[in-house]
């Protein structure tokens, strides 16, 4: 491909991106208010232990509900009303969820009165967030690949993960300051819903930016719209590209609508197992429960929050290591090479569990891990993701992939605390046996990347249509290497 209008891609990239800076906010803004949730919705019921602690994980984790529908609902919306209506829609219910979780009450009852009342609504906006979650999670990518050029797409694509760690990061110190403005009966009666409403600023910002920008020209041509699609490429490249690139969209969407499985299933289970895998080495199962781990490794809350912002600096700080190299090496090598790390890692953590051996070397052993999900399956997934689907099944494969993934962070995150918790594996493996599992995971996501993921590093979308072995059309001309 020849040049092409950095700008302007970086631009709508990074307008794109607020989608999941909105992802990273929505998952982590509720960690520094649970406790203030549990003094207003929960302890006044006088519930018995067990029947508390359940109802409050259901309050705490009911936006993960949200982000399973959000993700099924996300390839219908974004073939319907177009990737961009769809971010519009991520946004609002960004904003409804942030608002409304602050103040349930709101046409109900006098705010700050009703308490355990108010339970349903909040749970409702919660699950309405999550919505907006697993809406963006799907659709800030694939918005983001089908207007990158091939040759800096991955990069770009990568934005996103930075974004979501980026978000997560900003709302810990948001919540934070929040705290630091009042005593504990304050931030019981009042700072959680500044910290709530707090997410009401970002998703203002993505709503109005969001009306700035062009729809992709992938779904233009979706839509028939053609002549609209050459002018949003001819602002990206020069002409001539501008019209190759629209032949090669035009060549794989002679059928416009195709069934799910219209490419075989190879492509449909590689993108479901992808994102399966991504969840089941682990990884918010460490971030989610990363102070209960550094608690079981004998620091005190203190310092387990600040061995947490550890953990978090070198997310961060890995993730943009994968935006450097995700284009120069390739995306099969750094997914085989961050599970590797991952496996060593996890199955190092497990073993000084089990030895009883938790100091320095459990911290660097968990830094680790996380290093090699940041440089790899992190970002890497959402690329080949946003990659990998044909474009006239692209919003029905990637939606269900990225329902997958959410159900799968459903599994992992509910599932730790019961494989943590039990007296019997620790009596035998000293909080280690689930760490063993992770590992173990690693090593089969490994295997299956070599087995099954193509590479996609600078090929065009619809060459990598190709790659999934559906023949073009009669009488259609190859797919050529170039363009965005």
């Amino acid at each position: 491909m020849g040049k092409f209008n950095t700008s302007l891609v970086v631009g709508l990239t990074f307008v794109a991106t607020l989608g999941g800076l909105l992802f990273g906010w929505d998952t982590a803004v509720i960690s520094g208010a649970v406790s203030s949730i549990d003094a207003y919705f929960i302890d006044p019921l006088g519930l018995a232990e067990t029947a508390r602690s359940s109802l409050s994980g259901w309050t705490i984790s009911s936006a993960l509900v949200g982000c399973i529908i959000g993700a099924m609902v996300a390839g219908w919306i974004s073939t319907a009303l177009g990737r961009k209506g769809g971010l519009i829609i991520a946004a609002l219910l960004f904003l409804l969820g942030s608002i409304g979780s602050a103040v349930p009450e709101l046409g109900f009852g006098p705010i700050g009165q009703m308490g355990p009342d108010a339970l349903r609504q909040f749970i409702f906006y919660r699950i309405l967030g999550g919505v907006g979650v697993g809406i963006a999670s799907m659709l800030s990518p694939l918005y983001i690949a089908e207007i990158s050029p091939s040759a800096i797409r991955g990069r770009l694509i990568s934005f996103n993960q930075l974004a979501i760690v980026g978000g997560i990061l900003i709302v810990y110190f948001v919540n934070w300051y929040i705290a630091s403005g009042g005593d504990d009966a304050w931030l019981k009666a009042t700072g959680w819903r500044w910290m709530l409403a707090s997410e009401a600023i970002p998703a203002t910002v993505f709503l109005a930016l969001l009306m700035f920008v062009p729809d992709t020209p992938r779904w233009l041509v979706l839509r028939g719209r053609n002549e609209e699609a050459l002018t949003q490429l001819k602002r990206v490249t020069n002409e001539a590209d501008a019209r190759s690139i629209l032949a090669d969209i035009e060549r794989t969407l002679v059928v416009r609508k195709a069934k799910l499985f219209s490419f075989g299933t190879t492509v449909v289970v590689v993108g479901i197992l992808m994102s399966v895998f991504q969840q089941f080495v682990g990884i918010n199962a460490v971030l989610y429960y990363a102070p209960l781990m550094f608690k079981n490794m004998g620091s005190s809350t203190d310092t387990a929050l600040l061995q947490t912002i550890v953990v978090g600096g070198a997310n961060l700080a890995f993730t943009l290591v994968a935006i450097v190299t995700v284009d120069r090496w390739g995306r099969k090598p750094l997914l085989v090479v961050g599970a590797l790390i991952m496996a060593v890692a996890m199955i190092a953590l497990g073993c000084l569990f089990n030895a009883r051996v938790v100091g320095l070397g459990a911290l660097i052993a968990v830094v680790v891990y996380i290093a090699g999900f940041a440089l790899s399956w992190g970002p890497v997934c959402w690329v080949l993701l946003a990659e990998m689907f044909p474009n006239s099944i692209k919003g029905k494969g990637l939606g269900l992939a990225v329902a997958a993934q959410w159900l799968a962070n459903l599994v992992v995150s509910g599932s730790f605390k019961v494989l943590d918790g039990n007296s019997t594996l620790n009596a035998m493996f000293n909080h280690g046996f689930a760490y063993w599992i992770y590992g173990g995971m690693s090593v089969l996501a490994a295997l299956f990347v070599i087995r099954y993921v193509p590479e996609t590093k600078g090929r065009s979308l619809e060459a990598i249509q190709d790659l999934w072995g559906k023949a073009a059309p009669v009488g259609a001309a190859p797919a050529a290497n170039h363009g965005t």
